[in-house]
């Protein structure tokens, strides 16, 4: 059985706020450490950004969301991501087909943008990101501490309007240094 991906209702809250906690209690994915409940992630989907889950055999597995970037208003049309699949399904490349899937819905809803943060030591992350087609700008050393310790993260991002928009094979290269 192939899995749907599929707009998030308010009936996937409570699997939403149990994919999302795993994270949290995972410490490899979240600066957060306060667990949240379903009413917690209502604003989820309302957006800014899609908010998507897959479902497989009738169980959510997954999910897919952008939010706001900055509330200036230099800014909009980037949305800030996050994917998180539930510890019993990962490794089956849910990640990389939510993060397809959100690319396609955040274009259509106007969006040019997404970017995120990833810890540097979460390799799978970073992996079904690049498998997406995210590229990886650059790290911040120290970013945030998490029980006590300081964590790096990597910047990605995905431009949605050069996929809607590709350079032509005759535009000019940019000159070399």
């Amino acid at each position: 059985m192939a899995a749907l991906i599929r707009p998030a209702a308010e009936p996937d809250l409570p699997t939403l706020a149990r994919i999302y906690n795993a994270g949290i209690l995972g410490r490899n994915a979240t600066f957060e450490t306060r667990l949240r409940v379903p009413d917690d992630l209502r604003g989820w989907l309302a957006g800014p950004g899609p908010c998507l889950v897959l479902q497989k055999g009738g169980s959510v597995l997954g999910f897919a969301r952008g939010g706001e970037y900055s509330n200036r208003e230099c800014y909009a049309g980037i949305l800030d991501h996050g994917v998180y699949v539930a510890p019993e399904a990962q490794g089956r490349g849910y990640g990389a087909a939510l993060l397809l899937a959100l690319q396609e819905a955040a274009r259509a809803a106007g969006f040019h943008k997404l970017t995120s943060r990833v810890f540097v030591r979460n390799s799978a992350s970073r992996a079904a990101h690049r498998k997406a087609g995210f590229r990886e700008v650059g790290t911040h050393l120290r970013h945030a501490q998490l029980d006590g310790e300081w964590l790096d993260v990597v910047t990605v991002e995905l431009s949605l309007w050069r996929a809607i928009n590709p350079p032509s094979p005759s535009a000019p290269k940019p000159e070399s240094p």
